[in-house]
Protein backbone atom coordinates (compact mmCIF):
# COMPACT_ATOMS: atom_id res chain seq x y z
CA UNK A 1 0.00 0.00 0.00
CA UNK A 2 1.25 3.46 -0.86
CA UNK A 3 2.39 5.84 1.86
CA UNK A 4 0.33 9.00 2.24
CA UNK A 5 -0.39 11.91 4.54
CA UNK A 6 -3.02 14.64 4.58
CA UNK A 7 -2.41 18.38 4.81
CA UNK A 8 -5.47 20.49 5.59
CA UNK A 9 -5.49 23.60 3.42
CA UNK A 10 -8.90 24.96 4.46
CA UNK A 11 -12.11 23.65 6.04
CA UNK A 12 -13.12 22.36 2.60
CA UNK A 13 -9.83 21.48 0.90
CA UNK A 14 -6.91 19.14 1.62
CA UNK A 15 -3.66 18.11 -0.02
CA UNK A 16 -2.70 14.43 -0.16
CA UNK A 17 1.04 13.70 -0.18
CA UNK A 18 1.46 10.32 -1.82
CA UNK A 19 4.70 8.33 -2.05
CA UNK A 20 4.94 5.21 -4.25
CA UNK A 21 7.93 2.84 -3.96
CA UNK A 22 9.51 1.14 -7.00
CA UNK A 23 7.93 -2.18 -5.97
CA UNK A 24 4.49 -0.57 -5.79
CA UNK A 25 5.00 1.06 -9.18
CA UNK A 26 6.35 -2.12 -10.78
CA UNK A 27 2.92 -3.56 -11.89
CA UNK A 28 2.07 -0.26 -13.60
CA UNK A 29 5.43 -0.30 -15.42
CA UNK A 30 4.79 -3.84 -16.62
CA UNK A 31 1.37 -2.80 -17.92
CA UNK A 32 2.93 0.25 -19.57
CA UNK A 33 5.30 -1.97 -21.58
CA UNK A 34 2.35 -4.14 -22.64
CA UNK A 35 0.26 -1.19 -23.75
CA UNK A 36 3.10 0.50 -25.63
CA UNK A 37 3.89 -2.79 -27.37
CA UNK A 38 0.33 -2.82 -28.67
CA UNK A 39 0.60 0.74 -29.96
CA UNK A 40 3.91 0.68 -31.86
CA UNK A 41 4.99 -1.20 -34.96
CA UNK A 42 8.57 -2.43 -35.14
CA UNK A 43 9.76 -4.34 -38.23
CA UNK A 44 10.45 -7.95 -37.37
CA UNK A 45 8.12 -8.02 -34.36
CA UNK A 46 4.44 -8.87 -34.21
CA UNK A 47 2.14 -6.25 -32.73
CA UNK A 48 2.07 -6.61 -28.98
CA UNK A 49 5.21 -8.78 -28.95
CA UNK A 50 7.84 -6.05 -28.91
CA UNK A 51 10.29 -6.80 -26.07
CA UNK A 52 11.01 -4.22 -23.37
CA UNK A 53 14.62 -3.50 -24.43
CA UNK A 54 13.44 -2.60 -27.95
CA UNK A 55 10.76 -0.30 -26.48
CA UNK A 56 13.45 1.34 -24.33
CA UNK A 57 15.52 1.98 -27.47
CA UNK A 58 12.74 3.21 -29.70
CA UNK A 59 10.47 5.03 -27.22
CA UNK A 60 12.59 5.65 -24.16
CA UNK A 61 12.13 4.73 -20.53
CA UNK A 62 10.87 8.20 -19.80
CA UNK A 63 7.75 7.51 -21.87
CA UNK A 64 7.32 4.19 -20.08
CA UNK A 65 7.40 5.89 -16.68
CA UNK A 66 4.95 8.53 -17.86
CA UNK A 67 2.58 5.84 -19.10
CA UNK A 68 2.92 3.87 -15.85
CA UNK A 69 2.24 6.90 -13.67
CA UNK A 70 -0.70 7.98 -15.77
CA UNK A 71 -2.19 4.49 -15.50
CA UNK A 72 -1.49 3.96 -11.81
CA UNK A 73 -2.36 7.41 -10.48
CA UNK A 74 -6.03 6.55 -10.13
CA UNK A 75 -5.34 3.58 -7.89
CA UNK A 76 -2.73 5.41 -5.81
CA UNK A 77 -5.16 8.25 -5.21
CA UNK A 78 -7.94 5.87 -4.19
CA UNK A 79 -5.67 4.09 -1.73
CA UNK A 80 -4.65 7.39 -0.12
CA UNK A 81 -8.24 8.59 0.16
CA UNK A 82 -9.34 5.31 1.79
CA UNK A 83 -6.36 5.10 4.14
CA UNK A 84 -6.84 8.65 5.41
CA UNK A 85 -10.66 8.47 5.47
CA UNK A 86 -10.92 11.60 3.34
CA UNK A 87 -14.51 12.41 2.27
CA UNK A 88 -13.97 14.02 -1.08
CA UNK A 89 -16.21 16.18 -3.24
CA UNK A 90 -15.49 17.66 -6.60
CA UNK A 91 -12.60 17.07 -8.99
CA UNK A 92 -9.09 16.43 -7.59
CA UNK A 93 -5.98 18.00 -9.13
CA UNK A 94 -2.75 15.97 -9.17
CA UNK A 95 0.86 17.11 -9.59
CA UNK A 96 3.92 14.84 -9.83
CA UNK A 97 6.56 16.26 -7.50
CA UNK A 98 9.31 13.67 -7.99
CA UNK A 99 9.74 11.03 -10.70
CA UNK A 100 11.56 7.67 -10.43
CA UNK A 101 14.99 7.41 -12.08
CA UNK A 102 14.69 6.79 -15.82
CA UNK A 103 17.70 4.51 -15.99
CA UNK A 104 16.61 1.79 -13.56
CA UNK A 105 13.21 2.96 -12.27
CA UNK A 106 14.69 3.43 -8.79
CA UNK A 107 13.50 6.06 -6.37
CA UNK A 108 10.00 6.83 -5.15
CA UNK A 109 7.26 8.46 -7.15
CA UNK A 110 5.94 11.43 -5.18
CA UNK A 111 2.60 12.99 -6.01
CA UNK A 112 0.53 15.75 -4.44
CA UNK A 113 -3.23 15.81 -4.95
CA UNK A 114 -5.48 18.68 -3.92
CA UNK A 115 -9.17 17.95 -3.56
CA UNK A 116 -12.23 19.49 -1.96
CA UNK A 117 -13.69 17.67 1.04
CA UNK A 118 -16.90 17.69 3.02
CA UNK A 119 -16.84 20.37 5.73
CA UNK A 120 -17.21 19.37 9.36
CA UNK A 121 -20.18 20.85 11.25
CA UNK A 122 -22.73 19.96 13.92
CA UNK A 123 -26.49 20.12 13.53
CA UNK A 124 -28.63 21.72 16.23
CA UNK A 125 -30.86 19.56 18.40
CA UNK A 126 -33.96 18.97 16.31
CA UNK A 127 -36.22 19.07 19.35
CA UNK A 128 -35.19 22.71 19.80
CA UNK A 129 -36.16 23.70 16.24
CA UNK A 130 -39.57 25.26 15.54
CA UNK A 131 -40.92 25.60 12.02
CA UNK A 132 -43.77 28.00 11.25
CA UNK A 133 -46.02 27.49 8.21
CA UNK A 134 -49.23 28.93 6.86
CA UNK A 135 -52.50 27.32 8.02
CA UNK A 136 -54.67 25.45 5.52
CA UNK A 137 -58.40 26.11 5.69
CA UNK A 138 -60.56 23.02 6.26
CA UNK A 139 -63.67 24.83 7.53
CA UNK A 140 -67.14 24.99 5.95
CA UNK A 141 -66.04 27.67 3.51
CA UNK A 142 -63.24 25.42 2.23
CA UNK A 143 -65.68 22.51 1.93
CA UNK A 144 -68.10 24.75 0.00
CA UNK A 145 -65.31 25.77 -2.38
CA UNK A 146 -64.34 22.13 -2.91
CA UNK A 147 -67.97 21.21 -3.52
CA UNK A 148 -68.33 24.03 -6.04
CA UNK A 149 -65.31 22.74 -7.93
CA UNK A 150 -66.88 19.30 -8.04
CA UNK A 151 -70.18 20.79 -9.22
CA UNK A 152 -68.25 22.62 -11.92
CA UNK A 153 -67.23 19.30 -13.46
CA UNK A 154 -70.88 18.43 -13.92
CA UNK A 155 -71.98 21.88 -15.00
CA UNK A 156 -73.54 22.68 -18.36
CA UNK A 157 -72.58 25.49 -20.71
CA UNK A 158 -75.42 27.79 -21.72
CA UNK A 159 -75.05 30.41 -24.45
CA UNK A 160 -75.69 33.95 -23.20
CA UNK A 161 -76.10 37.27 -24.99
CA UNK A 162 -73.83 39.52 -22.95
CA UNK A 163 -70.16 40.55 -22.74
CA UNK A 164 -67.72 37.85 -21.65
CA UNK A 165 -66.41 37.90 -18.10
CA UNK A 166 -64.03 35.83 -15.98
CA UNK A 167 -65.28 32.28 -15.62
CA UNK A 168 -67.22 32.28 -18.89
CA UNK A 169 -66.37 29.96 -21.76
CA UNK A 170 -65.93 31.56 -25.17
CA UNK A 171 -65.46 30.16 -28.66
CA UNK A 172 -62.68 31.94 -30.51
CA UNK A 173 -61.15 32.23 -33.95
CA UNK A 174 -57.47 33.17 -33.80
CA UNK A 175 -55.00 34.38 -36.43
CA UNK A 176 -51.35 35.13 -35.58
CA UNK A 177 -49.22 37.30 -37.87
CA UNK A 178 -45.64 38.57 -37.82
CA UNK A 179 -44.79 41.59 -39.99
CA UNK A 180 -48.08 41.13 -41.80
CA UNK A 181 -47.45 37.46 -42.64
CA UNK A 182 -49.86 34.89 -41.25
CA UNK A 183 -47.98 32.20 -39.34
CA UNK A 184 -50.80 30.31 -37.60
CA UNK A 185 -54.56 30.07 -37.46
CA UNK A 186 -57.15 28.19 -35.36
CA UNK A 187 -60.92 28.25 -35.38
CA UNK A 188 -63.56 27.16 -32.89
CA UNK A 189 -61.20 27.18 -29.92
CA UNK A 190 -63.01 26.84 -26.58
CA UNK A 191 -61.42 28.89 -23.81
CA UNK A 192 -62.25 29.73 -20.22
CA UNK A 193 -61.84 33.45 -19.64
CA UNK A 194 -59.34 34.15 -16.89
CA UNK A 195 -57.71 30.70 -16.91
CA UNK A 196 -54.49 32.00 -18.46
CA UNK A 197 -54.09 28.80 -20.47
CA UNK A 198 -53.83 30.26 -23.95
CA UNK A 199 -51.81 33.37 -24.82
CA UNK A 200 -50.50 36.12 -22.60
CA UNK A 201 -52.78 39.11 -22.89
CA UNK A 202 -55.78 37.28 -24.31
CA UNK A 203 -57.84 37.60 -21.12
CA UNK A 204 -57.55 41.38 -21.20
CA UNK A 205 -58.27 41.43 -24.95
CA UNK A 206 -61.55 39.46 -24.86
CA UNK A 207 -62.85 40.78 -21.56
CA UNK A 208 -66.18 42.54 -22.20
CA UNK A 209 -66.41 41.36 -25.82
CA UNK A 210 -69.71 39.90 -26.98
CA UNK A 211 -70.35 37.29 -29.66
CA UNK A 212 -69.55 38.71 -33.11
CA UNK A 213 -66.94 41.20 -31.88
CA UNK A 214 -63.21 41.02 -32.50
CA UNK A 215 -59.99 42.76 -31.50
CA UNK A 216 -56.20 42.46 -31.86
CA UNK A 217 -53.40 42.33 -29.32
CA UNK A 218 -49.68 41.57 -29.24
CA UNK A 219 -48.34 38.51 -27.47
CA UNK A 220 -45.23 36.35 -27.28
CA UNK A 221 -45.83 32.95 -28.83
CA UNK A 222 -45.09 29.96 -26.62
CA UNK A 223 -45.12 27.10 -29.12
CA UNK A 224 -44.53 26.15 -32.72
CA UNK A 225 -41.78 27.26 -35.07
CA UNK A 226 -42.05 30.86 -33.85
CA UNK A 227 -41.95 30.17 -30.10
CA UNK A 228 -40.52 33.19 -28.30
CA UNK A 229 -41.36 35.59 -31.12
CA UNK A 230 -43.79 38.47 -30.63
CA UNK A 231 -46.81 38.34 -32.93
CA UNK A 232 -49.96 40.32 -33.55
CA UNK A 233 -52.97 38.15 -32.77
CA UNK A 234 -56.42 38.79 -34.18
CA UNK A 235 -59.17 37.23 -32.07
CA UNK A 236 -62.89 37.10 -32.78
CA UNK A 237 -65.53 35.86 -30.33
CA UNK A 238 -68.15 33.62 -31.93
CA UNK A 239 -70.01 32.62 -28.74
CA UNK A 240 -70.14 33.39 -25.02
CA UNK A 241 -71.29 30.69 -22.62
CA UNK A 242 -71.68 30.56 -18.87
CA UNK A 243 -71.54 27.46 -16.78
CA UNK A 244 -74.66 26.49 -14.85
CA UNK A 245 -73.95 24.35 -11.82
CA UNK A 246 -76.22 21.54 -10.65
CA UNK A 247 -77.93 22.01 -7.30
CA UNK A 248 -75.95 20.69 -4.34
CA UNK A 249 -78.53 18.13 -3.23
CA UNK A 250 -78.84 14.40 -2.71
CA UNK A 251 -79.43 13.83 -6.42
CA UNK A 252 -76.13 15.48 -7.21
CA UNK A 253 -74.34 13.44 -4.53
CA UNK A 254 -75.63 10.22 -6.07
CA UNK A 255 -74.63 11.35 -9.58
CA UNK A 256 -71.17 12.63 -8.71
CA UNK A 257 -70.06 10.16 -6.04
CA UNK A 258 -70.71 6.86 -4.32
CA UNK A 259 -72.71 8.62 -1.58
CA UNK A 260 -76.47 8.81 -1.25
CA UNK A 261 -76.75 12.18 0.47
CA UNK A 262 -75.11 15.57 0.13
CA UNK A 263 -74.20 15.42 3.83
CA UNK A 264 -72.17 12.26 3.28
CA UNK A 265 -70.47 13.85 0.27
CA UNK A 266 -69.55 16.92 2.31
CA UNK A 267 -68.10 14.70 5.04
CA UNK A 268 -65.99 12.93 2.41
CA UNK A 269 -64.78 16.25 1.02
CA UNK A 270 -63.86 17.35 4.53
CA UNK A 271 -61.74 14.20 4.98
CA UNK A 272 -60.04 14.77 1.65
CA UNK A 273 -59.28 18.38 2.53
CA UNK A 274 -57.75 17.22 5.80
CA UNK A 275 -55.55 14.73 3.93
CA UNK A 276 -54.54 17.36 1.40
CA UNK A 277 -53.64 19.79 4.15
CA UNK A 278 -51.13 17.28 5.53
CA UNK A 279 -49.29 17.15 2.20
CA UNK A 280 -49.56 20.86 1.50
CA UNK A 281 -48.34 21.80 4.97
CA UNK A 282 -45.80 18.98 4.99
CA UNK A 283 -44.24 20.24 1.78
CA UNK A 284 -44.07 23.76 3.20
CA UNK A 285 -42.64 22.49 6.49
CA UNK A 286 -39.87 20.61 4.71
CA UNK A 287 -38.74 23.71 2.85
CA UNK A 288 -38.89 25.78 6.02
CA UNK A 289 -36.93 23.14 7.97
CA UNK A 290 -34.11 23.12 5.43
CA UNK A 291 -33.97 26.92 5.49
CA UNK A 292 -33.96 26.91 9.30
CA UNK A 293 -31.07 24.42 9.49
CA UNK A 294 -29.06 26.33 6.90
CA UNK A 295 -29.56 29.51 8.91
CA UNK A 296 -28.58 27.78 12.16
CA UNK A 297 -25.36 26.15 10.93
CA UNK A 298 -22.25 27.68 9.40
CA UNK A 299 -21.31 25.38 6.51
CA UNK A 300 -18.21 26.36 4.50
CA UNK A 301 -18.63 25.91 0.76
CA UNK A 302 -15.77 24.72 -1.51
CA UNK A 303 -15.11 27.72 -3.71
CA UNK A 304 -13.62 25.73 -6.60
CA UNK A 305 -16.49 23.25 -6.63
CA UNK A 306 -19.07 26.03 -6.84
CA UNK A 307 -17.07 27.92 -9.44
CA UNK A 308 -16.86 24.83 -11.66
CA UNK A 309 -20.60 24.19 -11.36
CA UNK A 310 -21.49 27.82 -12.07
CA UNK A 311 -19.19 27.94 -15.08
CA UNK A 312 -20.68 24.75 -16.53
CA UNK A 313 -24.20 26.09 -15.97
CA UNK A 314 -23.54 29.46 -17.58
CA UNK A 315 -21.59 27.90 -20.44
CA UNK A 316 -24.56 25.64 -21.18
CA UNK A 317 -26.83 28.67 -21.30
CA UNK A 318 -24.36 30.76 -23.30
CA UNK A 319 -24.34 33.44 -20.59
CA UNK A 320 -20.75 33.43 -19.34
CA UNK A 321 -20.61 37.24 -19.51
CA UNK A 322 -23.84 37.79 -17.57
CA UNK A 323 -22.55 38.86 -14.14
CA UNK A 324 -26.02 39.32 -12.66
CA UNK A 325 -27.07 35.81 -13.62
CA UNK A 326 -23.70 34.47 -12.44
CA UNK A 327 -24.39 35.86 -8.97
CA UNK A 328 -27.84 34.24 -8.95
CA UNK A 329 -26.49 30.84 -10.03
CA UNK A 330 -23.65 31.07 -7.51
CA UNK A 331 -26.09 31.71 -4.67
CA UNK A 332 -28.30 28.81 -5.78
CA UNK A 333 -25.30 26.45 -6.08
CA UNK A 334 -24.05 27.35 -2.61
CA UNK A 335 -27.48 26.73 -1.13
CA UNK A 336 -27.74 23.43 -2.98
CA UNK A 337 -24.39 22.31 -1.56
CA UNK A 338 -25.33 23.29 1.99
CA UNK A 339 -28.69 21.55 1.63
CA UNK A 340 -27.06 18.30 0.52
CA UNK A 341 -24.52 18.44 3.34
CA UNK A 342 -27.31 18.90 5.90
CA UNK A 343 -29.41 16.07 4.46
CA UNK A 344 -26.41 13.73 4.36
CA UNK A 345 -25.66 14.61 7.97
CA UNK A 346 -29.26 13.85 8.95
CA UNK A 347 -29.12 10.53 7.09
CA UNK A 348 -25.95 9.55 8.92
CA UNK A 349 -27.22 10.69 12.31
CA UNK A 350 -30.39 8.61 11.99
CA UNK A 351 -28.75 5.68 10.18
CA UNK A 352 -31.23 6.00 7.33
CA UNK A 353 -31.57 2.91 5.15
CA UNK A 354 -33.52 2.57 1.91
CA UNK A 355 -35.81 -0.39 1.31
CA UNK A 356 -36.41 -1.98 -2.06
CA UNK A 357 -40.03 -0.82 -2.05
CA UNK A 358 -38.94 2.77 -1.46
CA UNK A 359 -36.41 2.62 -4.29
CA UNK A 360 -38.93 0.97 -6.61
CA UNK A 361 -41.52 3.68 -5.96
CA UNK A 362 -38.96 6.42 -6.52
CA UNK A 363 -37.76 4.80 -9.76
CA UNK A 364 -41.30 4.60 -11.11
CA UNK A 365 -42.03 8.23 -10.19
CA UNK A 366 -38.74 9.46 -11.67
CA UNK A 367 -39.26 7.47 -14.87
CA UNK A 368 -42.67 9.09 -15.29
CA UNK A 369 -41.18 12.56 -14.81
CA UNK A 370 -38.68 11.88 -17.60
CA UNK A 371 -41.35 10.33 -19.82
CA UNK A 372 -39.57 6.97 -19.81
CA UNK A 373 -40.65 3.42 -19.12
CA UNK A 374 -39.38 2.16 -15.74
CA UNK A 375 -37.24 -0.52 -17.38
CA UNK A 376 -35.69 2.00 -19.77
CA UNK A 377 -35.02 4.41 -16.91
CA UNK A 378 -33.31 1.75 -14.76
CA UNK A 379 -31.18 0.58 -17.68
CA UNK A 380 -30.04 4.17 -18.31
CA UNK A 381 -29.08 4.55 -14.65
CA UNK A 382 -27.18 1.25 -14.70
CA UNK A 383 -25.30 2.23 -17.83
CA UNK A 384 -24.09 5.40 -16.08
CA UNK A 385 -23.50 3.68 -12.73
CA UNK A 386 -25.99 6.10 -11.15
CA UNK A 387 -28.07 3.66 -9.09
CA UNK A 388 -26.02 4.22 -5.90
CA UNK A 389 -26.47 7.98 -6.36
CA UNK A 390 -30.21 7.47 -6.73
CA UNK A 391 -30.26 5.52 -3.48
CA UNK A 392 -28.52 8.52 -1.91
CA UNK A 393 -31.30 10.81 -3.14
CA UNK A 394 -33.96 8.59 -1.61
CA UNK A 395 -32.02 8.44 1.65
CA UNK A 396 -31.75 12.23 1.85
CA UNK A 397 -35.43 12.69 1.18
CA UNK A 398 -36.26 10.10 3.82
CA UNK A 399 -33.87 11.67 6.31
CA UNK A 400 -35.64 15.00 5.92
CA UNK A 401 -39.01 13.33 6.52
CA UNK A 402 -37.62 11.71 9.70
CA UNK A 403 -36.21 15.04 10.89
CA UNK A 404 -39.58 16.67 10.28
CA UNK A 405 -41.09 14.33 12.83
CA UNK A 406 -38.61 15.51 15.47
CA UNK A 407 -39.09 19.29 15.19
CA UNK A 408 -42.01 21.41 16.35
CA UNK A 409 -44.29 22.55 13.52
CA UNK A 410 -46.84 25.29 14.14
CA UNK A 411 -48.93 27.51 11.89
CA UNK A 412 -48.79 31.28 11.87
CA UNK A 413 -51.59 31.32 14.47
CA UNK A 414 -49.34 29.36 16.84
CA UNK A 415 -51.40 26.17 16.61
CA UNK A 416 -49.54 22.83 16.44
CA UNK A 417 -49.65 21.15 13.01
CA UNK A 418 -50.11 17.38 12.87
CA UNK A 419 -48.09 15.96 9.97
CA UNK A 420 -48.71 12.31 10.78
CA UNK A 421 -48.68 10.41 7.51
CA UNK A 422 -46.15 12.76 5.96
CA UNK A 423 -43.18 12.04 8.22
CA UNK A 424 -41.14 8.85 7.85
CA UNK A 425 -40.51 6.09 10.42
CA UNK A 426 -37.00 5.55 11.74
CA UNK A 427 -36.89 1.75 12.01
CA UNK A 428 -35.79 0.65 8.53
CA UNK A 429 -33.19 -2.13 8.38
CA UNK A 430 -32.65 -2.65 4.63
CA UNK A 431 -29.11 -2.12 3.44
CA UNK A 432 -28.24 0.23 0.58
CA UNK A 433 -25.95 -2.32 -1.08
CA UNK A 434 -28.75 -4.86 -1.22
CA UNK A 435 -31.05 -2.29 -2.78
CA UNK A 436 -28.58 -1.57 -5.56
CA UNK A 437 -28.08 -5.27 -6.29
CA UNK A 438 -31.83 -5.78 -6.54
CA UNK A 439 -32.32 -2.94 -9.02
CA UNK A 440 -31.94 -5.33 -11.95
CA UNK A 441 -34.83 -7.36 -10.58
CA UNK A 442 -36.89 -4.17 -10.55
CA UNK A 443 -36.06 -3.60 -14.20
CA UNK A 444 -37.13 -7.14 -15.10
CA UNK A 445 -40.42 -6.76 -13.27
CA UNK A 446 -41.04 -3.42 -14.98
CA UNK A 447 -40.37 -5.06 -18.35
CA UNK A 448 -42.94 -7.76 -17.63
CA UNK A 449 -45.51 -5.16 -16.61
CA UNK A 450 -44.81 -3.10 -19.71
CA UNK A 451 -45.15 -6.15 -21.96
CA UNK A 452 -48.50 -6.96 -20.38
CA UNK A 453 -49.69 -3.38 -20.80
CA UNK A 454 -48.81 -3.40 -24.48
CA UNK A 455 -51.35 -6.18 -25.09
CA UNK A 456 -54.24 -3.81 -24.34
CA UNK A 457 -54.99 -1.25 -27.09
CA UNK A 458 -55.07 2.37 -25.97
CA UNK A 459 -57.52 4.95 -27.25
CA UNK A 460 -56.47 8.51 -27.87
CA UNK A 461 -58.93 11.39 -27.88
CA UNK A 462 -58.63 13.91 -30.74
CA UNK A 463 -57.53 17.40 -29.77
CA UNK A 464 -57.87 20.78 -31.48
CA UNK A 465 -54.79 22.96 -31.38
CA UNK A 466 -54.78 26.76 -31.22
CA UNK A 467 -51.85 28.90 -32.38
CA UNK A 468 -49.14 28.84 -29.74
CA UNK A 469 -51.64 27.31 -27.32
CA UNK A 470 -50.44 26.02 -23.98
CA UNK A 471 -51.46 22.56 -22.89
CA UNK A 472 -54.38 22.70 -20.42
CA UNK A 473 -53.30 22.11 -16.89
CA UNK A 474 -56.56 21.57 -15.01
CA UNK A 475 -56.48 18.92 -12.29
CA UNK A 476 -58.54 17.84 -9.35
CA UNK A 477 -57.44 19.40 -6.11
CA UNK A 478 -56.42 16.04 -4.72
CA UNK A 479 -54.04 15.62 -7.69
CA UNK A 480 -52.74 19.11 -7.13
CA UNK A 481 -51.91 18.28 -3.53
CA UNK A 482 -49.99 15.21 -4.69
CA UNK A 483 -48.12 17.35 -7.21
CA UNK A 484 -47.21 19.80 -4.47
CA UNK A 485 -45.83 16.98 -2.37
CA UNK A 486 -43.85 15.65 -5.34
CA UNK A 487 -42.46 19.13 -5.97
CA UNK A 488 -41.29 19.27 -2.38
CA UNK A 489 -39.58 15.92 -2.90
CA UNK A 490 -37.86 17.23 -6.01
CA UNK A 491 -36.63 20.32 -4.15
CA UNK A 492 -35.32 18.22 -1.28
CA UNK A 493 -33.62 15.70 -3.61
CA UNK A 494 -31.45 17.91 -5.69
CA UNK A 495 -29.15 16.20 -8.02
CA UNK A 496 -26.25 14.75 -6.12
CA UNK A 497 -23.27 17.00 -5.81
CA UNK A 498 -19.93 15.71 -6.97
CA UNK A 499 -19.57 14.03 -3.58
CA UNK A 500 -21.63 11.07 -4.77
CA UNK A 501 -20.03 10.55 -8.16
CA UNK A 502 -16.55 9.51 -9.10
CA UNK A 503 -14.78 12.21 -11.08
CA UNK A 504 -11.36 12.29 -12.79
CA UNK A 505 -8.48 14.44 -11.65
CA UNK A 506 -6.70 16.88 -13.91
CA UNK A 507 -2.93 16.48 -13.69
CA UNK A 508 -0.67 19.50 -13.46
CA UNK A 509 2.74 19.50 -15.20
CA UNK A 510 5.57 17.76 -13.34
CA UNK A 511 7.49 20.04 -11.02
CA UNK A 512 10.96 18.69 -11.79
CA UNK A 513 10.57 17.10 -15.18
CA UNK A 514 11.24 18.50 -18.68
CA UNK A 515 8.18 19.22 -20.77
CA UNK A 516 8.86 16.21 -22.99
CA UNK A 517 8.60 13.91 -20.00
CA UNK A 518 5.27 15.04 -18.56
CA UNK A 519 2.81 12.29 -17.83
CA UNK A 520 -0.25 12.18 -20.08
CA UNK A 521 -3.25 13.87 -18.52
CA UNK A 522 -5.07 10.72 -17.47
CA UNK A 523 -7.32 11.59 -14.58
CA UNK A 524 -7.77 10.06 -11.19
CA UNK A 525 -11.26 9.32 -10.00
CA UNK A 526 -12.59 11.03 -6.92
CA UNK A 527 -14.28 8.76 -4.46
Amino acid sequence: MVTSTVEKLSPTRVKLHISVTPDELKPSIAHAYEHIAQDIQIPGFRKGKVPAPIIDQRVGRGAVIEHAVSEGLDGFYREAVTANEVRTVGRPSAEVIEWPNENDFSGDLKVEVEVDVRPEFDLPELKDVTVEIEPVATDDAAIDAELDRLRGRFGTLVTVDRPAKTGDFVELNLVATIDGTEIDRAEGVSYEVGSGELLQGIDEAIDSLTAGEDTTFRSTLVGGDHAGDEAEVSVSVTAVKERELPDADDDFAQMASEFDTIAELRDSLAERLAEQSVYVQGAAARDKLVDALIAAVEIPVPAQLVEDEVHAHLEGEGRLEDDVHRAEVTEASEKQFRTQMILDKLAEAHDVQVSQDELTQYLIQSAAQYGMAPQEFVEALQAQNQLPALVGEVARNKALAIALGKVTVVDTDGKPVDLTGFIAPEDEDALEEEVVEEAQEIADEAADAEAAAEKAPAKKAPAKKAPAKKAPAKKADAEKADADAEKADADAEKADADADAEKPAAKKPAARKPAAKKAPAKKADAE
